[in-house]
């Protein structure tokens, strides 16, 4: 994969470029009437759905953090608050997750984010060589090693998916 100068990008992009990391943008058009993104996201880019990650804040212990986990799933918020060594998480209020992260739900990436939060990165993901992320916009994905992701992010990794 060819690293990718981010001209007008996105902050993930800009963010992703400016660490260095290859990364492949993968733009579909999105449709305002799908409400599985990331299923959404497979479809129109013909990749296998394990493939592509969806990018979940949950509150815990009364701080955001993030779960990515396949669109496959669902995020195990017990199996994320031992991850991260807390005791609850609960999903977080779509309005809190667009403040904090500075995008819009259905479009949120773990990249270049207004703040950095704790990251979860499903453990399947290291069962690819490259995975999908949200690029910071619906209908506009990410593609990067699975390694990449948590460099940039700072993520841990543990099964937090069911």
């Amino acid at each position: 994969m060819a690293k990718r100068k981010s001209v007008g990008g996105t902050p993930a992009t800009v963010a992703l470029s400016a660490a260095g990391i290859a990364f492949e943008v993968r733009a579909y058009e999105h449709d305002p009437r799908a409400t599985s993104y990331g299923l959404e996201a497979a479809e129109a880019l013909d990749v296998d759905p394990r493939r592509v990650f969806k990018t979940l804040l949950a509150s815990l212990d009364g701080s955001l953090v993030v779960g990515i986990v396949p669109v496959t799933g669902q995020l195990d918020l017990k199996a994320l608050a031992r991850a991260l060594g807390g005791s609850k998480a609960v999903m977080a209020e779509v309005a809190a997750a667009e403040r904090a992260t500075g995008y819009v739900a259905g479009g949120i990436s773990p990249v270049g984010q207004k703040r950095r939060h704790r990251t979860v990165l499903d453990a399947s993901a290291l069962d690819h060589d490259t995975i999908l992320v949200s690029g910071g916009r619906r209908g506009f994905d990410i593609e990067l090693a699975p390694t990449d992701l948590v460099a940039i992010t700072g993520a841990v990794t543990a099964t937090i998916g069911r």
